[in-house]
């Protein structure tokens, strides 16, 4: 199994064998892929869409988009990708909108794109829905873990009974599935029964890595503002740490607008504290390039977007979650397990400037010697068309 990192950047790589239409369902994409848009939330499984999406355009490979309707023209074309819009986020009547207008329309927006291959991420009942129309014509799904709790009935983050069901028979009937680590293949496989390839994460090109002297941020936590990413924790150290400055940046998700608020008002109430609530993903590196570290307190992750556009930067990781054991065994930054923990963790990397520089070098090296758009892309584009050999084959 891989556990290379590797990174999307602007260089052409010419042309893919036999490239088929690709369609990513993704509504959440919008904010990524336009700027015009960016004032909308869009997470980690947005943003690799978008990055393979941008990937493939530049190999050559006709690719379209199904997203949110934001109000923007059906069929617009951002860098190659044209986009078809599915339905507005909060139209339609409670139960019944999950038929009309959100089934009715991603499967309108799914015909009008009429690709060869439907990609999505994300464990949800979309899923089903994809697999149903593809295999109603003749054509493939690829689906691409965005995190753990996608991997295991148990954990999945789905609100409804309905969904969760519909997301299992659709995870069994996808042609391709795509895990981020070989944690995640292992428990497909053992919670599913479900085979999957290992590919890694693209990321964007590293930006600027500024010295130690010119970041003005002690601590930087990035998320989603929802109680599994326990953010609180990262107040708690705050509110020991008083003499360093922490930054928090994120957003509520619906149903989770109680829970923001509370977090807001705490930490409103810690001098040291800037809460920023909403950034747009564009803007995003700027923050990271000021910070000394960056800090993860979530109690689940698959791969996070946010580690890799640290450590490019030369940022290092303070974290709950190792994903495949990078951090410790590489010294890309720290790995904590409680706030005690945390405390001393951010104390070292912000007070220790040896320490700092050591953990910063290593972590722009990892990435450095391990970016190979070419062969990332690659791994992408075979396994897709893969699929289409296997439709024209069959």
């Amino acid at each position: 199994m891989t556990t290379r990192l590797l990174r999307a950047t602007s260089a052409s790589t010419g042309p893919s064998t036999a490239p088929g239409r690709v369609c990513f369902v993704g509504l959440g994409n919008l904010p990524v892929l336009a700027r015009e848009y960016s004032d909308r939330r869009a997470g980690g499984a947005e943003l690799q869409q978008t990055l393979l999406a941008r990937a493939l355009v530049r190999r050559g490979w006709p690719v379209s988009m199904i997203v949110a309707d934001h109000g923007q023209p059906d069929g617009a074309v951002w860098d190659g990708v044209k986009t078809y819009k599915a339905y507005r986020p909060k139209a339609g009547i409670p139960v019944i909108r999950f038929v009309h207008p959100r089934w009715t329309g991603l499967h309108a927006a799914m015909r009008r794109a009429d690709a060869d291959i439907y990609y999505t991420s994300c464990a949800g009942g979309h899923l089903a829905q994809v697999v149903l129309f593809a295999r109603g014509r003749g054509r493939k799904v690829a689906f691409r873990v965005a995190s753990d709790s996608d991997c295991d009935p148990r954990a999945l983050l789905v609100d409804y009974w309905r969904d969760r069901k519909l997301y299992a028979w659709g995870l069994a009937r996808a042609d391709l599935v795509l895990a981020q680590s070989s944690a995640q293949q292992q428990a497909l496989a053992r919670n599913f029964g479900v085979s999957s390839a290992v590919i890694d994460p693209l990321f964007e090109a590293a930006g600027r890595r500024p010295p130690l002297e010119a970041r003005d941020i002690a601590a930087l936590w990035i998320g989603n503002l929802r109680p599994l990413k326990r953010p609180e924790l990262l107040l708690e150290a705050a509110a020991q740490l008083p003499r360093l400055s922490f930054h928090l940046i994120g957003g509520p998700l619906p149903g989770t607008e109680a829970f923001f608020e509370q977090v807001r008002r705490r930490a409103a109430a810690l001098p040291n504290v800037t809460f920023h609530g909403f950034v747009p993903q564009h803007r995003i590196a700027d923050y990271i390039e000021r910070a000394r570290m960056l800090v993860s307190t979530s109690e689940i992750e698959g791969f996070p977007n946010t580690y890799l556009q640290a450590w490019s930067r030369g940022t290092p990781v303070v974290a709950f979650i190792d994903p495949q054991q990078l951090i410790g065994s590489q010294g890309l930054g720290i790995v904590v397990s409680d706030v005690e923990g945390l405390c001393a963790a951010v104390a070292k990397l912000a007070g220790e400037a040896e320490e700092w520089h050591a953990a910063s070098a290593r972590s722009h090296r990892y990435i450095d010697s391990r970016a190979d758009v070419q062969q990332t892309v690659s791994q992408y584009t075979e396994a897709l068309s893969g699929l289409i050999r296997a439709s024209e084959g069959a």
